[in-house]
């Protein structure tokens, strides 16, 4: 869309129709007007405070038409989401990140279970969502920018008849919040401490130090291994995700409402929001890496919010195997029921590398020392140092 729009204009006339278009899309994305419900605006779930990510701890956001239906899944941030590939199933890296023979398996995408590719899509996604913004169609979500006060500078933008077809209204609602989220001061600004000090403009503290090393150190918290933290060869800063999608076997959430019926799994790559891949058991349990970046400003964690410290988060990773009665339920027997989010037929996917493994009694990898060392180190990850 933006192309077409954007031809034969000067370089000033394309830098303004951009900053007209980002200052468009920023209103759309706190203004709640844009909902059935009057109450939710895309910043409700995605709070710029937050590493736009939930200001609460509540594992699911309520919306809908009368802000009651509960999500299925954590809110996630919607930072440092310019560089995540599309989806694949099969990844081979690049020759400056890795190995390039070896397929790493499904990767890339946006959301939880990386069905979509355009920042675009998921910013709509939600605005039709029967539990979130929940417009009926294009048209309602084309009568209530209209009524918000948006139209004049829509048809400015867009042209004086974007109104006459719904769809290309909504399309440009999309367009314009895609805009604002390449914002490159608001949704990847490198600004943390630990961009100082990549930067030789900052000294990590001997505990955020001790936990850098323990992080990398695929003996010890090997997180590393999947949230890459050192920069690209090309200078690029680090992502802190290799956007992978990965089973981790996180305990069942029964604070999500969708969970009292017993029958109900939350698969990820496979379903149920999902369908694409859902014939393929092999992903099963598996959901996106997502960026560490600004992980200390969120109240809850994972998936499905099991989690609501970030010491827990780390100690999960350390303690899944090797004390499995402190975070999974017990049958009536008193057994163990580990993994008890996943059918036991796909409980195979889970993953068993450092710092997971071991069995129940062994010593863990990380010490309680050392789970505090990381979690100091994942703190110089949040925007906004200022030394």
């Amino acid at each position: 869309m933006a192309g077409a729009e954007d031809a034969g204009l000067t370089r000033h006339q394309a830098y303004a129709r951009a900053a007209a278009l980002e200052a468009l899309g920023r209103r759309m994305f706190f203004d709640p007007s844009l909902s059935a419900s009057g109450q939710m605006a895309c910043a409700s779930c995605h709070d710029p405070a937050h590493g736009f990510a939930p200001a609460n701890a509540l594992p699911v956001q309520r919306g809908g038409q009368d802000m009651r239906q509960p999500g299925l899944r954590a809110a996630p941030s919607l930072k440092y989401l310019q560089a995540v590939p599309p989806f694949t199933e099969h990844y081979f890296e690049a020759d400056d990140e890795g190995d390039g023979s070896v397929d790493n398996g499904p990767t890339g995408g946006l959301t939880w279970d990386g069905r979509m590719d355009q920042r675009r899509d998921q910013a709509l996604f939600p605005l039709f969502s029967a539990v979130e913004m929940a417009n009926e169609n294009a048209d309602a979500l084309a009568a209530r920018a209209r009524q918000a006060g948006f139209a004049d500078d829509m048809r400015a933008l867009y042209g004086s008849d974007i109104f006459n077809d719904g769809k290309k209204a909504a399309a440009a609602i999309g367009h314009a919040l895609d805009v604002f989220q390449q914002s490159w001061r608001d949704f990847y600004p490198y600004s943390s401490k630990y961009d100082a000090y990549l930067a030789g403009r900052a000294q990590l503290s001997p505990q955020e130090a001790r936990g850098l090393a323990l992080f990398n150190d695929p003996a010890k918290g090997n997180c590393g291994n999947c949230h890459r933290s050192s920069p690209g060869n090309d200078g690029t800063p680090p992502q802190f995700t290799d956007y992978g999608l990965i089973a981790i076997g996180v305990p069942r959430n029964a604070a999500i409402p969708a969970n009292a019926d017993p029958k109900f799994f939350d698969l990820g790559v496979c379903g149920p929001l999902r369908t694409d891949l859902a014939g393929k058991p092999e992903y099963c349990g598996l959901f996106k890496t997502p960026s560490l970046r600004n992980v200390a400003l969120r109240q809850s964690f994972f998936h499905n919010g099991k989690m609501h410290s970030l010491r827990d988060a780390v100690a999960f990773y350390v303690e899944r195997d090797t004390d499995p009665g402190k975070w999974y339920p017990r049958d009536a027997a008193g057994h163990v029921r580990k993994f008890d989010d996943l059918p036991a037929q796909y409980q195979g996917n889970v993953n068993d590398e450092p710092p997971f493994g071991g069995k129940p009694g062994n010593t863990p990898r990380l010490s309680a020392q050392e789970i505090g060392d990381i979690v100091a180190f994942l703190g110089t990850l949040t925007d906004g140092y200022a030394r």
